[in-house]
């Protein structure tokens, strides 16, 4: 699993911090969160490939954080694409492309599938037999999503040695790594387990975006590899909070504390600040494993 942070501050774009968006690549498949000004550019900066993004989740109808979104559309269409777009967001966001389409006359040559999202329960809106993607709903201005995405347990490992020591046929080895029993060449039923390995723990990532300090997605969050949470402010502007329902570092470290989450990574900050450092240093007298989201980032999960 990796994760590329193409931006990662909030509201005005400056030349050199960009808003938010990121790419998620899990399971082969490449997943675009949120899609704020400038993210197609750096897309291009990052070399991610616009033919593979076939899923773009939008957590809010704010601009810093889907303004891109009509750009990209209309990217894929001077491209020639014909292969469906998934999109995820708030109830709306259908409405607000195609009026943009429509007055400028531009219709896409390409099937743009909406799923549009209302629910303020937790709900699942992508499966496959790879991957999961729950939404997260926090507590925002307007109605606002996270999502959380988890690899299932994938296929089980071949101990070779012990394959052949049973005298396995080789045409069997599928069957193996779907976890059955299999007959060796003599007739005798072998326990698969003796002749494979656990797979790799599944791994799972969580992204919160714009929200108040708000404990009720805990569950929803519970136990993830990784958690991106946004942290707009330092506590010397807490009160800051309360009006535009956003979170300090502090605050995105409690999170992370109380749903026992492996690392946290930071983003969305306020481009009041210069220096990004004191957010993590705030954020580490809570919880200790903190990293910090920076444009153009990797992170390997």
């Amino acid at each position: 699993m990796e994760l590329t942070i193409l931006g990662c501050h909030s509201a005005t774009p400056k030349t050199n911090t960009h808003p938010t968006a990121q790419v998620l690549n899990i399971k082969n498949h490449l997943f675009l969160i949120d899609c704020g000004e400038g993210t197609q550019v750096q897309l291009r900066r990052c070399r991610i490939k616009f033919s593979r993004i076939k899923h773009i989740f939008i957590s809010h109808l704010h601009g810093d954080h889907y303004f891109g979104l009509i750009g990209l559309i209309s990217t894929f269409m001077l491209l020639g694409r014909d292969t469906d777009l998934h999109i995820y967001g708030p109830k709306g966001i259908k409405e607000v492309i195609m009026l943009q389409l429509k007055l400028g006359k531009a219709w896409f040559n390409y099937p743009i599938i909406f799923h549009e999202l209302e629910s303020k329960s937790s709900e699942l809106i992508f499966e496959d037999d790879k991957v999961s993607v729950h939404t997260v709903p926090l507590k925002h201005r307007v109605y606002t999503n996270g999502f959380v995405f988890k690899e299932k347990l994938g296929e089980r490992k071949i101990n070779i040695e012990a394959v052949k020591n049973a005298n396995i046929d080789l045409s069997y080895f599928q069957k193996i790594k779907q976890g059955a029993d299999i007959k060796n060449e003599m007739g005798k039923m072998i326990k698969n387990k003796s002749i494979t390995f656990d797979p790799e723990p599944p791994k799972s990532y969580a992204f919160c975006s714009d929200t108040q300090y708000f404990p009720e997605c805990i569950p929803t969050i519970k136990n993830v590899t990784v958690l991106y949470h946004e942290s707009t402010f330092l506590e010397e502007h807490k009160a800051l909070c309360a009006n535009t329902r956003h979170s300090t570092a502090k605050d995105a470290a409690k999170i992370a504390k109380e749903a026992s989450v492996k690392q946290l990574i930071l983003g969305h900050y306020s481009t009041r600040y210069s220096n990004i450092e004191a957010f993590k240093e705030e954020a580490k007298e809570v919880f200790d494993q903190v990293e910090l989201a920076k444009d153009g980032k990797v992170f390997q999960i």
